[in-house]
């Protein structure tokens, strides 16, 4: 057996850096998320074929995931990081190649290659800076989780930044000043990073085989199969439905208008994300971590995933109400359903993201250390698929079924990552 790997001696300062780096890479991935959304709904494209424009990107994540562990364990955790914001970078210079004179066909071939080199970026920027939580973290007194709920939080506000970032540079700058402004500041963050990164984070271990990708614990099984819903739960709604509806209502055709409505919808997408990662990052406060054993936090996050669902359920009969007329004339949008959507998706936002710092502690505290890479690169496969998932249901739901059906395809996938999550209770 390898040798287990081990924590630098500087934890703090490698901490710092990796999550310096995280947050780079968060900024731009948010902001390329909003840009390809807005740019091309303002284009006409179809609820289903903006979700093809994602697809590759979510498809790139599960092999990129698989992998990743693998990679990571190979060559080294800084190696990993750095290929990923690299990687991002090329993405970033190559959409703002995209031509207006090409084909429907042709632009969307384009972007979702594109978006496939971003989705392997991002699971090599995640494995290499959640791998090295587990190493870096102090044992005692949950230091663990809470280093842990400190990156993922502090990322999902940043990428919440990100959002309201690309929103308010597609109406100022345009489509491809975006994106090669963006590359450009990520090249010169990702130079600093590499400039000032401690070293003493584990460099790889050449021998690693890539068939030991699967740990054999039911505990990480379970806990995939979870979280592959859980972010199909939220994806379902976030990815197209939501920000489409919404879009759909603020804006008023005029230019100006879908200006504001760019500005409108990227800023509640952003003050989403970042109440998810403040959220995230104060889980181990609010759920009072140090006194509970791995055991009951595992129970908490299967009764999480059953609260989560009933959130999406009762907004799906709300939405469903206003378009049958009950509340306003058939087809147009009852004028409290928009509110109630804000203030229903805000407390999804609370349970989703108690319940996803659970998940990214149960799996660094399942793993060993000398798997981590490999186990939490299999988790992400599935958080991944999961997202892929819920991204393809976005379209196709809010294409057969506008809101109604997408908010009750979210609720759907709550449920089946409660019943998944129901198993851990024996398993921990």
């Amino acid at each position: 057996m390898n040798a287990p790997l081990t924590a630098p001696p500087r934890p703090l300062a490698a901490y710092a850096a990796v999550t310096a780096a995280y947050w780079a890479f968060m900024l731009t991935d948010g902001a390329l998320r909003m840009l390809v959304l807005l740019h091309f709904n303002s284009l006409g494209f179809s609820p289903i074929t903006l979700a093809w424009l994602f697809l590759l990107y979510e498809v790139a994540g599960i092999v990129t995931n698989l992998c990743a562990g693998w990679i990571a364990a190979r060559f080294g955790l800084t190696t990993t990081l750095y290929a990923g914001l690299s990687l991002q970078i090329v993405a970033l210079i190559a959409l703002s190649q995209l031509d207006p004179s090409w084909t429907v066909a042709v632009s969307v071939a384009f972007v979702m290659v594109a978006q496939g080199v971003s989705g392997v970026a991002k699971d090599l920027a995640k494995m290499g800076a959640k791998s090295a939580v587990k190493l870096l973290a102090p044992a005692e007194g949950g230091g663990l989780f809470r280093w842990v709920a400190a990156l993922t939080g502090s990322k999902n506000a940043v990428k919440g930044l990100g959002f309201l970032l690309g929103a308010a540079l597609l109406g100022a700058a345009g489509f491809d000043g975006a994106a090669l402004g963006m590359a450009a500041v990520l090249a010169a963050i990702l130079g600093a990073v590499a400039l000032f990164m401690p070293a003493g984070l584990p460099r790889g271990r050449p021998k690693d085989e890539i068939g030991r990708l699967r740990s054999g614990d039911p505990r990480i099984d379970r806990l995939s199969a979870a979280r592959l819903f859980l972010f199909g739960a939220r994806d379902v709604w976030f990815v197209v439905g939501v920000p489409i509806y919404f879009y759909g209502v603020l804006s008023d055709g005029t230019a100006e208008g879908r200006r504001e409505a760019f500005f409108l919808v990227g800023t509640f997408m952003a003050l989403w994300i970042i109440g998810y990662g403040a959220v995230q990052a104060a889980a181990p406060a609010l759920l009072r971590a140090r006194e509970r054993p791995v055991a009951e936090i595992a129970r908490l996050a299967a009764s999480l995933a059953f609260v989560l669902a009933l959130i999406p359920a009762g907004l799906a009969a709300a939405a469903w109400a206003a378009t049958q007329g009950w509340t306003a004339p058939l087809g147009e949008p009852a004028p409290w359903l928009t509110a109630t959507l804000v203030g229903g998706l805000l407390m999804f936002g609370v349970v989703f993201a108690l319940n996803s710092a659970l998940h990214s502690y149960l799996i660094l505290a399942f793993t060993r250390s000398d798997r981590v890479t490999m186990d939490v690169g299999f988790y992400y496969g599935a958080n991944a698929a999961g997202r892929l998932l819920g991204t393809l249901l976005s379209g196709l739901s809010f294409q057969w079924g506008g809101l109604p059906l997408c908010l009750a395809t979210a609720a759907a996938m709550a449920l089946a990552s409660w019943v998944c999550a129901r198993g851990l209770r024996d398993a921990s």
